[in-house]
């Protein structure tokens, strides 16, 4: 068994392989099978060869996940097909500088990554594939209202189970809402959106399958957001699906330098 990475939070799905081994996080190994396990990859994880390999894989989740874009699914999963490809783009980033690949805060750790490394002037452009380069903090608590309400709302109707549902419960309310507000109001409202969109998406899967009335009555609170990401019709989320194809390789050179001036990753 495994405990949580001390790094800190992972997406089950959306990591490369060898991160939760990379560190000794084993607090259950009866047989020591992966204490050894752990030892292995701990020693060679830092090898370029094997960072490259995890760059790598991050790169073909982001692309086969983008070639996969299902315009006929409901609305608010066509959002999460598009939205999470798109953030993963951090991840690149952040897999290259030997650092964990979060969830919620991956844009806020992405930029802290790109000022270490003298790249500031590549933030602008991850931020731009999500559509939340001009809003302002005071833009981003007003949307953190209407994602409370539909949050609320969402987690006291969701009957269903999703692979997310853990998310959209009372107890999750502080990490989707409080800690939300927290980003919103210290400067780091742009980081705050892709996590709000995400989480505002999985309220209205919840509400579609268990309560459609409300998932409809609440669904313009969504196209608002969205409407402030750029995002207003049908048409648009395939561009913008489009637009993050286009811009890989840009983040890929990015993940080239970090790699290369990296004093952390050991070569041959």
């Amino acid at each position: 068994m495994l405990g949580p990475d001390p790094a800190g939070p992972v997406g089950t799905g959306e990591l490369p392989p060898r991160r939760g081994l990379s560190r000794d996080t084993v607090i259950d190994d009866p047989t020591g099978e992966l204490r050894e396990l752990q030892a292995e990859v701990a020693h060679s994880f830092a090898d370029e060869a094997w960072v490259r390999r995890r760059c790598d894989n991050v790169r073909e989740k982001i692309e086969t996940a983008l070639w996969s874009f299902d315009t006929s699914a409901p609305w608010h999963d066509q959002v999460t097909s598009w939205l999470f490809p798109t953030g993963v783009t951090t991840h690149l980033l952040l897999v290259a500088a030997l650092r964990n690949p979060t969830v919620r805060l991956r844009y806020l750790r992405a930029r802290e990554v790109l000022a270490d490394y003298g790249l500031t002037d590549r933030y602008p452009g991850l931020l731009r594939m999500t559509g939340c380069r001009n809003l302002t903090g005071e833009r981003v608590e007003r949307h953190v209202d209407a994602l409370a309400r539909t949050f609320d709302e969402a987690a006291a109707l969701a009957r269903t189970p999703f692979s997310f549902s853990s998310d959209i419960t009372p107890a999750a309310r502080p990490i989707a809402i409080d800690a939300s507000y927290d980003l919103a109001r210290r400067g780091d409202h742009q980081e705050a959106v892709f996590w709000i969109t995400a989480t505002f998406a999985r309220c209205h899967k919840i509400l579609a399958t268990d309560a459609p009335e409300r998932e409809h009555a609440l669904r313009p609170a969504f196209a608002e957001l969205l409407a402030d990401l750029g995002i207003s019709s049908t048409s648009d989320l395939p561009a913008r699906v489009q637009e993050t194809v286009a811009a890989l390789p840009v983040v890929w050179q990015t993940a080239e330098e970090i790699i290369a001036a990296n004093p952390g990753i050991t070569r041959d």
